[in-house]
């Protein structure tokens, strides 16, 4: 199968958004607007979620899909991607995993349920998490050990918050940068 340049908008990629569903100010929501042909997976309650319902969710995205996607995760939608790749088969062409949030942390949201435990087997397609060493929902350390787990690639971007709207980075060109990186592994 022939390689496409994601960032150009000829790649298929999914975006998997997090609780809240990246609004219009998030990079997620940004990327998609650029990239006409990109899909963002919809769930039911973006703010109560519940892991099942999500996967879910998740899968029947997938399955509309004409070709392996990238999953491009933020956040909720990270834990959401390491669940779903322990028992789904769909073949995904790679994964961007950005602000993997910590389920025992303090700032976990109490709404979202069965996320724990967060799988901790490797996933069958390239993937790269992205942490801040400021995120106030993981740590880089917590980062770091769940892209060992997933056999991830790892790159902390910095002090950029949780990497989304809040953190000011618009359409976030770095974040670009390594969704390129990714790609050519």
């Amino acid at each position: 199968m022939p390689r496409h340049n994601s960032t150009s908008g000829e790649g298929l990629a999914l975006v998997v958004p997090g609780i809240g569903n990246s609004g219009p100010g998030h990079w997620q929501t940004l990327w998609e607007q650029r990239h006409p042909g990109w899909q963002r997976v919809q769930q039911r309650d973006w703010d109560r979620p519940v892991c099942a319902e999500w996967l879910h969710g998740l899968d029947a995205a997938m399955a509309r899909l004409s070709a392996p996607p990238v999953l491009i995760a933020h956040s909720m939608g990270c834990l959401l991607v390491a669940h779903w790749a322990q028992w789904a088969s769909r073949p995904v062409r790679a994964a961007l995993l950005v602000a993997v949030p910590d389920p025992d942390g303090p700032m976990f949201p109490p709404a979202a349920q069965g996320f724990q435990p967060v799988p901790a087997e490797p996933l069958r397609f390239p993937s790269l998490v992205v942490a801040s060493s400021d995120d106030p929902f993981g740590s880089v350390a917590y980062a770091r050990r769940c892209a060992a787990d997933w056999g991830s690639d790892f790159v902390e971007a910095g002090t950029i918050g949780h990497i989304n709207a809040d953190s000011g980075l618009g359409d976030w060109p770095a974040g670009l940068v390594l969704l390129e990186r990714l790609l050519k592994l």
